[in-house]
């Protein structure tokens, strides 16, 4: 081999580890190298509550769970006790109950500044409760027993000891979501009426009273553990005030057996 085919064949070889320790260097430099990270696509704005349907059909008569729950004769109700999504005016987070005892509204708060508003009959006068607790077992068509305190002001209640068989005449009707503060029932319900023309009044023995079609659709909401407030009103005062540690008069017995826990 000549001198020059020797010299190129060496030139040849050093570009080639020079050209390849050069493209490792680049390599090692990209690895290095902090890239771009993209930008995470703008969360979706909360879709907006469904509607609720026309009157007429929220309330029209029924066949739930193989019970017949009569008519609600809507001309004869309230308009602004009619369920309806509103304006949250709470300010608490979605999923949150809060009865505001003033107006006879209960609210369900919802995603997108919404709220459920559903029209109740609370406690008479000396019944009454203000406070805060959870939803922690429903039950549909309970059966109602009324506690002893209760036989014993109405002695009529006594072939009620052992429980009033369920139905649309029951004290409790259709649904009853049972709350608890710190792991003790309050003895205070959510709970179905079939005495629909109570709502909008201070009529109950303490409880939070429904239509039972709408404490149908309140049940069907509430899968979970939920937090309940009940206020005097919706001022920042009332929002603001101590808790109550007074439990309201019991209205049956205590949470059936077969009631569902949540969780």
């Amino acid at each position: 081999m000549s001198d020059i085919s020797l010299f190129s064949e060496r030139l040849s070889r050093r570009a080639f580890l020079g050209a390849s320790a050069l493209s490792a260097a680049s390599l090692a430099l990209s690895a290095c190298t902090t890239t771009d990270v993209a930008t995470p696509p703008p969360v979706a704005a909360a879709p907006p509550e469904p509607a609720l349907g026309d009157v007429a059909t929220m309330y029209a008569a029924r066949t739930d769970e193989g019970f017949q729950l009569p008519a609600i004769p809507v001309a004869k109700l309230d308009p602004k006790f009619v369920r309806q999504i509103v304006d949250d005016p709470t300010g608490e987070k979605p999923g949150t109950i809060v009865v505001d005892a003033s107006q006879h509204f209960l609210y369900l708060v919802r995603d997108g500044g919404k709220a459920i508003r559903y029209g109740v009959s609370l406690g008479k006068a000396g019944f009454g409760w203000t406070g805060s607790a959870v939803v922690q077992a429903r039950k549909k068509w309970p059966v109602w027993t009324p506690p002893p305190e209760m036989i014993q002001r109405r002695p009529e209640l006594a072939k009620f000891k052992d429980g009033m068989p369920p139905g649309p005449q029951s004290p409790l009707g259709a649904r009853a979501l049972y709350l608890f503060r710190d792991g003790k029932d309050t003895m205070y319900r959510l709970h179905g009426t079939p005495e629909w023309d109570s709502i909008g009044k201070n009529a109950s023995s303490g409880c939070v009273r429904f239509i039972n079609q709408d404490i149908i659709d309140l049940y069907s909401r509430v899968n979970g553990v939920a937090p309940v407030f009940v206020r005097a009103n919706l001022s920042a005062a009332a929002k603001n005030s101590a808790v109550s540690n007074r439990t309201a008069e019991p209205i049956d017995a205590g949470v059936p057996k077969d009631a569902e826990m949540l969780k």
